[in-house]
């Protein structure tokens, strides 16, 4: 996956929560549940309100999702 902005900031190292395999392969319970942001040419700990922007995208859960179980 290419590298992931949000408000023009750099994400990684994302860790994926609320995986329940009886939801395959939809998996819509799942949540982006921590990330790093690179800011100021340091990396530091995603606040709740950027953990929440992040799991709105289904694009970039779903893809976490898929690289958290294969």
């Amino acid at each position: 996956m290419k590298n992931y902005l949000l408000n023009g900031l750099e994400v990684a190292d994302f860790e994926v929560d609320g995986i329940n395999m009886r939801d395959y392969p939809d998996f819509c319970d799942a949540f982006i549940s921590d990330a790093s942001v690179l800011e100021n040419g340091k990396w530091r700990d995603a606040t709740d309100l950027e953990l929440d922007a992040l799991s709105d995208d289904s694009d970039l859960v779903y893809a976490q999702v898929e690289k958290h179980l294969y």
